[in-house]
């Protein structure tokens, strides 16, 4: 097996970034309580201006006035952890959460689907660097040596275990991601990881206790390493609250934009789709507005998506300023993509027929287009539903595509008899009743035209009701 580590040093910071700061804006998280706080972590801006962790608030924004100190959104950060493991599904179906900073998948089986593993790594940095994820990364045999090369030495790979283990000899400790309450270790003059392995066992067991040495096996392969495996959600749902209501529709798309992805992102794991979501705008001042969008058939294209949301905003009167605005997808059905011809060129270009149907829905609101279905009435005017379940198709002589609202007289003076006639006698139960002969004609232009006399009448005028193609 091959294990792919994706270290996530600043995932709380990220999370902050990702609602709309600008990437040279100076952050920094911080900790600790009201009469000390001190920076947990911060920007590479603020870094430049020499702002550190551990370093005291003050101290910091005296060498930074413009430092913008925040305090860590635990759930904000928790959401978009919980999306880059949905994310790392979508490459393989081991996938586990070794710490709170640390995501392992297992790519040794996805290698023949994505390439070797200098492009397959290409692939990975490429979709978190569009997510706006800072990371580091490294392959290994194991999971948790996977992650020690990861934090020692970005884009590390090695693939036996012989030379992996002696890779792990040359860690040094403070990267080694040793259990808590080793940190005694640096003052016996041990610095690198084989200087540790190298101590009596008995010895290190007695200081440190039995997890570290099962700690030390499992990262040499020693001793089994059991991981949770993620496994998707049947849902999505994801919000954004705001520090300051919005008033601006256009101010809400950057949110929306983010959040529509981070969907298609989840979907596009579970090779998947959906075909209706909500899109929630939260006020402080009255209930939260809420819109639905619906496609007919499954879809995760982000660009489709959010096309569609702005389609519906325009149309939309919100009561109040917006405090957060989320997005909900409860049901997920499987996806079907659309398959095109091999040299059809111009598909890219066009809409489907579902998007179609999507983006004039998203227009005109909800319950304007509509879809009719057969109904089980001879009468043609009343053959036709907008009920699915309703349908029926019944065996009828020939009809045209085009049904003019009322019969008129047909204006052609020598019409002849294709075919017919085709008697129609119902309605009378409901008190509309219609019975009428009808006949396939064709005019004396050419054309095919659907036309009806009185029952048993062979001479007189025509009442024209439709067209043949």
């Amino acid at each position: 097996m091959q294990w792919a580590a994706i270290v996530l040093p600043d995932l709380a910071l990220d999370a902050i970034r990702r609602t709309g700061a600008h990437p040279d804006t100076p952050l920094a998280l911080i900790e600790g309580p009201p009469q000390r706080r001190v920076i947990q972590s911060c920007t590479a801006t603020a870094s430049k201006a020499g702002v550190r962790p551990g370093q005291a608030l003050a101290a910091a924004r005296a060498l930074l006035p413009t430092l913008i100190a925040l305090d860590e959104d635990s759930a904000r950060t928790d959401t978009l952890r919980d999306l880059l493991v949905a994310w790392a599904y979508r490459y393989s179906g081991e996938v586990a959460l070794l710490a709170p900073d640390v995501l392992v998948l297992e790519v040794g089986g996805s290698l023949t689907l994505f390439g070797p593993w200098p492009s397959f790594e290409q692939r990975l940095r490429a979709d978190l660097t569009a997510l706006g994820i800072t990371h580091r990364m490294a392959l290994a045999p194991l999971p948790r040596a996977a992650a020690v090369f990861a934090e020692h030495h970005d884009g590390f790979a090695v693939l036996g275990a012989n030379p992996m283990r002696q890779a792990l000899r040359h860690v040094p400790l403070v990267h080694a991601r040793l259990p808590d309450g080793t940190e005694w270790f640096a003052t016996l003059g041990l610095h690198r990881l084989g200087d540790v392995l190298a101590l009596p066992r008995a010895g290190i067991a007695r200081r440190c206790g039995e997890a570290f040495i099962e700690y030390l096996d499992r990262l040499q392969g020693n001793a089994p390493d059991p991981l949770p495996r993620y496994r998707p959600p049947d849902q999505f749902e994801a919000k954004v609250e705001f520090d300051a209501p919005l008033r601006s529709m256009e101010g809400l798309l950057f949110p929306l934009r983010r959040l529509i992805h981070d969907l298609c992102v989840f979907l596009a794991a579970r090779d998947g789709g959906v075909d209706a979501m909500d899109v929630v705008f939260a006020h402080e001042e009255c209930a939260s507005t809420t819109i639905t969008l619906r496609t007919p058939a499954p879809e995760r294209d982000a660009a489709q998506w959010l096309g569609l949301v702005r389609l519906r905003m325009e149309h939309l009167s919100l009561p109040a300023p917006v405090a957060g605005i989320g997005v909900i997808a409860r049901a997920l059905p499987p996806f079907v993509p659309v398959i095109g011809g091999l040299f059809d060129l111009g598909a890219t270009a066009a809409l489907t027929w579902q998007q179609l149907v999507a983006r004039l829905e998203a227009r005109m609101g909800d319950g304007e287009v509509k879809t009719f279905f057969p109904a089980a009435d001879h009468r043609p005017e009343n053959a036709w539903t907008t009920n699915a379940t309703a349908a029926v198709l019944l065996d009828t002589g020939p009809r045209p595509l085009w049904l003019l609202p009322r019969p008129m007289p047909l204006r052609d003076r020598a019409p002849q008899i294709v075919s017919g006639p085709e008697r129609i006698e119902s309605g009378w139960w409901e008190g509309s009743e219609a019975r009428r002969d009808y006949y396939v004609l064709e005019t004396s232009l050419g054309q095919y035209a659907w036309a009806f006399r009185p029952p048993g009448v062979t001479e007189g005028p025509w009442l024209l009701h439709g067209w043949f193609a």
